[in-house]
């Protein structure tokens, strides 16, 4: 199953687990999985559309992924919240 990282206060979210395996054939599948799993994360990546809202990145193995972005057993997903500040 693709391995999901969880980065800054998603990690909390999912019950202070900063990794998850879960089963899933797209981003936007494990996502919604992530939700299902620990659905004090609804809503914190996913919009009321199904979309990654704006101030969330994702990554898979290391390149900038989408919803439709697809992923194989043995990738890594990173979801990381943007840094704001000034």
């Amino acid at each position: 199953m693709p391995l999901l990282s969880l980065h800054g206060p998603l990690r909390q979210l999912a019950g202070g687990n900063a990794q998850l395996e879960l089963d899933a054939l797209t981003v936007g599948e494990l996502l919604r999985e992530l939700e299902r799993a620990h659905p004090q994360t609804g809503g914190w990546i996913l919009d009321e559309r199904g979309l990654i809202r704006r101030h969330i990145n994702v990554f898979v193995n290391g390149e900038r992924g989408s919803e439709q972005t697809p992923v194989e057993l043995t990738d890594r997903v990173e979801v990381l919240p943007a840094i704001t500040g000034g």
